[in-house]
């Protein structure tokens, strides 16, 4: 039998990392595989779900966010990370001063799912440090140097990219160790399925009602095939779907107030994903325009993203370019929700 590589072996050997971005990915590792166990007890571990407190943002802190954002800093501050952001912080942390490395986290994604034990996550990302903490993270996306999540559900798994391909790993719960499934994780091409939160249709866009009209419009539409919905409402879980089989992921700006710019932070969530999203073969934008090109001009600054299989995403992008004329006719002819 085969000897399967541990996440260990894989960034000591050919096809891994300089060794102060492996010690990184190993301390984030390590941490993910305590808060799996910890996930894994639920209540039996106290209340976790328990609101503790708000973020920068305003968004309700559960008593895990906080938890998993202390054990990241802790293992990090061991390694060369120099800059630590984290959604759950008002600014910029020192950990390290002579180290050369920046990293981005979301300690605990979709953590509103704790009690209901639906799939929650963490993401990160690695840069090159700079002088300052926050010019370190307001940049564009594609400097990232690594990126990844850890999707904490039926498996722990860790996806990983360090800019040449997507590598996907589980913990094996007998030895506590991430071993490797693949180094050639890709998203599928073609697929059926579109994940949206359809409860506020009636806030979106022209161009995005426009193109989930055409999708609910199944074999009798445009696209002459029928689709099917997901919505799970953690984004690594979205995520995670999405690199297993394909489909496309959409949270637009919308006009409610405070949405315009949707509700996804760019320096924590839609980078990383963004980056490990192209690299294995799918796209990522704003709606638009490319996520790893912007430049976040604030921390905590949020913006739209659609991502997924390439051609998926590209379609939506062409929705966006239609004139105004040619866009809002479909309303009155297709959809679901304009009944």
């Amino acid at each position: 039998m085969q000897t399967q590589e541990t996440l260990f072996e894989h960034l000591r050997g050919a096809a891994g990392a300089p060794p102060d971005i492996a010690a990184v990915v190993v301390a984030l590792a390590e941490v993910a595989r305590d808060l799996s166990g910890i996930i894994a007890r639920g209540p039996l571990g106290g209340a976790l779900g328990k609101t503790v407190g708000e973020n920068a943002d305003g968004d309700g802190q559960k008593a895990l966010d906080i938890m998993a954002d202390e054990a990241f800093a802790a293992a990090l501050a061991k390694t060369s990370v120099r800059w630590f952001a984290s959604e759950e912080r008002d600014a910029v942390a020192l950990l390290n001063p002579r180290g050369a490395l920046a990293v981005a986290i979301d300690p605990l994604d979709g953590s509103s799912n704790i009690d209901v034990n639906v799939s929650i996550g963490t993401i990160f990302s690695v840069f090159e440090a700079k002088p300052g903490g926050e010019e370190s993270f307001l940049r564009p996306g594609r400097e990232q140097i690594a990126a990844g999540y850890v999707i904490y559900g039926p498996q722990t798994a860790l996806l990983l990219t360090f800019g040449a391909g997507v590598s996907l790993f589980v913990l094996d719960p007998a030895s506590g160790r991430f071993v490797k499934v693949t180094d050639q994780q890709r998203i599928a091409a073609t697929s059926t399925e579109f994940a949206i939160n359809a409860s506020n249709y009636r806030h979106w866009p022209k161009p995005v009602r426009a193109y989930i009209d055409d999708c609910l419009a199944g074999d009798a539409g445009p696209r002459t095939k029928n689709f099917n919905m997901r919505w799970v409402a953690s984004l690594v879980a979205e995520t995670h779907r999405i690199l297993m089989r394909g489909g496309i992921f959409l949270y637009p700006g919308d006009a409610r107030e405070g949405y315009a710019k949707g509700r996804l932070r760019m320096v924590y969530e839609c980078a990383p994903i963004a980056l490990l999203v192209e690299q294995a073969g799918g796209r990522a934008t704003d709606g638009a325009d490319r996520i790893l090109d912007k430049i976040p001009a604030a921390l905590h600054e949020r913006t739209p993203f659609v991502f997924g299989s390439a051609e998926k995403v590209a379609r939506v992008a062409a929705y966006h370019d239609l004139p105004a004329s040619e866009v809002s006719p479909l309303f009155g002819r297709r959809g679901l929700f304009s009944a």
